[in-house]
């Protein structure tokens, strides 16, 4: 793990400890980046998915 000077949004970082329900500066922040990366990851998979089925590539299993 690094160790990184920071300077944060004082409010912004309380607000993110609220929603994250985390308790430490430290906790907030390296949740708060793990919650972006998980998003944008999920939003790729979508987007794929998304694609396949325009496609017609989307295969879901079900036979009618």
């Amino acid at each position: 793990m690094s160790e990184l000077l920071l300077e944060v949004d004082d409010e912004a970082l309380a607000e993110a400890a609220k929603l994250l329900g985390t308790k430490t500066e430290n906790d907030t922040v390296n949740m708060a980046l793990l919650d972006v990366v998980k998003r944008r990851n999920r939003a790729m998979a979508l987007a794929e998915l998304r694609d396949l089925g325009a496609k017609g590539d989307f295969d879901t299993g079900f036979a009618p």
